[in-house]
């Protein structure tokens, strides 16, 4: 294989997160255009944004999709996901920082920290990603730096550092002060590819003063020479600088913040040079963990192209041209294609065909992939988000992206006998795709069901079905993803036994029931039997038994969670015990026991936040209190009110429009899943009875 055009050391895996309209995907357009991959500035307003490259996003003006591209800056290689801000698509976001090395938070200067952005930060504090943050607007009216750097500290419990300070807010805004070099930086045309560096003005000199002050004093820690020179009042060399910020931001202990405005397109390309100077490297962050399948054995897989291949599978997508397209991140390794791989969940061997570079929605097909890649790959048929893909002679696992379980459904129905067999494949490729996504048939109403994590989820899912597969649906109301659980402890006993002319069936199972009270898990099996009085053989049946009668719940048919099951005793028959005979008697002895523990009905409740101007704060209470809200609390920012509260997600259904309706179009909402709760008794006997 020929030399890498780029090492390893200079490759950045970044994602652009947010929360939605803070200037996400504005900013990705301009890094294109600045690096030299877009000949014409995008714009989201306009729906020439390259990132938004499905038709609904385009429409909509909101990114659904992460989309994966490459740009080039000062020898090196950015690959930039840019993921969804809306609540909705979490999955999105979460399983692109599974993959990523580090991330740009954009926020909006004027609003600072907003709900989806406290949502994607805690995300990406779980995969420990370090992060630089991005002031976005800061030309818009009420856009205040210090303000918004604030809100990080009190939202996030973050540690913002300025790096940079703004010269001038709202319609003043000229440019930036660097208080790294300790330059001011003004952009001279329109373009934003021209700028020039001056003196720091004096009107700004105290004030940069102490923001380097405090910057320096944040990152002298992580370099003892640069905080002798500090303290000696010293020049301090820019590089050395640099290296303290960096090293301070991989150890995750501070965020440097910029400044700018992507839409008049002033800040980027100290951007770039942030993400460049400052954001890991592969070889920068600890190795991935691994398994091998068959042992409890724990691997480190080194970033090393000269190693095993090891990549993981984040994001599938149907591309209307190549068909099954699987999004990888290679973590170790390298392969060329036409090579054979082994998917190691499911122990399968594939065949790669093609290899390709990803930019939105174009390609460029390359002969190879290594380690540090973010690559689409054709060819991979049975491998699904979330699945590791090797080579090497021992079978590699990396853990598994989790997703969030659906809180909202909808009934589906093909208009007509073409359209059934066309919805089958729709449904087959979108569940693919989107594995927060869950489609089945309703035994009862032979309906075909879809379930996903919001209203707004759903009605892309439905728009795409009718688009890209060309479905004539018709479409039912929203329906809630209710749970069941139990609120006190109990015994339940089953003998199933059956006697037809030659082999008979027999299993006799005792257990207990009772309430996870903590919520830390959903279910919990525990086998307490001594002396054998059920042979060992027999335990994984029982628990089956007991898991498909928690999937089909004892008052309403819904599933059952926060339960644990202990299995005390019982008794077999040498000849005629079997497997199916033990299941069903655990299913049995589990329902015996789940009637006597109290069952009880969960709702999803959501959290909601709304921004209003404070006239319309009264209609809007009184709205939310007839929606059986509980009000959290108030605060004031940039002007406007925001109101707090969790609202059952069953009295939320088209609360968009009424939102709207009540401040004139000018109040905005963000709905997102908080947790289940136990629905008051008048309501559990109005949803038992339908």
């Amino acid at each position: 294989m020929k030399e890498r055009a780029t090492t390893l050391e200079k490759t950045r895996n970044i994602g652009i997160m947010a929360h939605i309209d803070a200037g996400k995907t504005t900013t990705t357009e301009r890094i294109l255009f600045y690096t030299g991959k877009n000949y014409k500035l995008g714009s989201v307003d306009e729906g020439t944004a390259t990132m938004d490259w499905m038709d609904q996003e385009k429409e909509r003006g909101i990114t659904i999709t992460s989309a994966a591209t490459t740009a080039f800056w000062k020898d090196h290689r950015i690959n930039i996901i840019d993921t969804p801000g809306h609540v909705d698509f979490t999955v999105e976001v979460e399983r692109s920082l599974r993959v990523l090395d580090g991330a740009v938070a954009v926020f909006d200067a004027q609003a600072g920290v907003e709900p989806q952005s406290e949502t994607v930060w805690r995300q990406a504090d779980k995969y420990h990603v370090p992060r630089i943050a991005f002031m976005n607007k800061m030309d818009k009216i009420g856009a205040d730096f210090l303000a918004a750097i604030g809100t990080m500290v009190t939202k996030l419990k973050a540690n913002p550092v300025a790096i940079q300070l703004p010269i001038g807010s709202e319609s003043g805004f000229e440019g930036i002060i660097d208080l790294v070099q300790m330059k001011a930086l003004r952009w001279t045309n329109q373009e934003g590819t021209e700028f020039t560096y001056s003196n720091i003005p004096e009107f700004l000199q105290a004030q940069v003063e102490e923001a380097r002050e405090d910057l320096v004093t944040h990152v002298a820690e992580f370099d003892e020479e640069l905080m002798d020179l500090y303290i000696e009042g010293e020049e301090l060399p820019v590089d050395r600088l640099k290296a303290a910020i960096r090293k301070a931001t991989l150890l995750g202990q501070i965020t440097p913040v910029l400044c700018g405005s992507a839409f008049r397109n002033k800040g980027i390309q100290p951007l770039l040079d942030a993400i460049v100077d400052y954001l890991p490297s592969p070889k920068d962050l600890p190795p991935v963990v691994g398994e091998i399948i068959d042992s409890e054995r724990k691997i480190e897989v080194y970033p090393d192209e000269n190693g095993p291949f090891v990549a993981m599978a984040f994001k599938i997508m149907i591309d209307p041209f190549v068909g099954k397209l699987t999004f990888l991140r290679v973590y170790s390794g390298s392969l060329e294609k036409g090579a054979y791989v082994i998917n190691t969940n499911k122990n399968l061997k594939e065949r790669i065909s093609r290899l390709l570079f990803m930019h939105a929605d174009k390609r460029e097909e390359v002969d190879y992939i290594r380690a540090g890649d973010i690559v689409a790959v054709v060819g991979l048929k049975n491998t699904m988000t979330g699945e590791t893909i090797a080579l090497s002679e021992e079978k590699i696992v990396l853990e598994k992206i989790e997703f969030p379980e659906p809180v909202i459904s909808i009934a589906i129905e093909p208009q007509t006998k073409d359209d059934a067999s066309k919805l089958t494949k729709a449904l087959l490729a979108l569940v693919e795709e989107d594995p927060s996504l869950k489609s089945y048939v309703d035994g009862e109403t032979g309906e075909t069901i879809l379930s996903g994590m919001g209203e707004l989820h759903l009605e892309v899912i439905v728009e795409r079905i009718k688009r890209e597969f060309n479905v004539g649906l018709r479409v039912g109301n929203p329906q809630v993803a209710y749970r069941e659980t139990i609120r006190s402890k109990a015994i339940g006993e089953s003998k199933y036994v059956r006697q037809t002319g030659g082999k008979g069936q027999y299993g006799h199972v005792i257990l207990s029931v009772e309430p996870i009270t903590d919520k830390s898990a959903n279910f919990v099996f525990e086998d307490k039997t001594v002396g054998g009085t059920i042979p060992r053989e027999f335990i994984k049946p029982i628990e089956r038994g007991v898991r498909e009668a928690m999937d089909s719940g004892y008052l309403a048919g819904y599933p059952m969670v926060n339960v644990k099951v202990s299995l005390l005793d019982g008794s077999y028959h040498e000849v005629d015990s079997s497997e199916i005979a033990f299941s069903i008697a655990g299913s049995m002895a589990f329902k015996e026991a789940a009637r006597k523990a109290s069952p009880a009905l969960l709702e999803p409740i959501m959290a909601v936040e709304i921004n209003t101007p404070e006239e319309y704060m009264g209609d809007l209470i009184a709205d939310l209190n007839s929606r059986r809200a509980k009000i959290e609390g108030f605060e004031t920012r940039a002007g406007l009110k925001i109101i707090k509260a969790h609202v059952p997600l069953s009295e939320l259904f088209g609360y968009a429009t009424v939102c709207r309706s009540l401040s004139q179009g000018r109040a905005i909402h963000v709905i997102q899943f908080s947790h289940y709760s136990e629905v008051p008794e008048r309501i559990a006997e109005k949803i038992l009875g339908k």
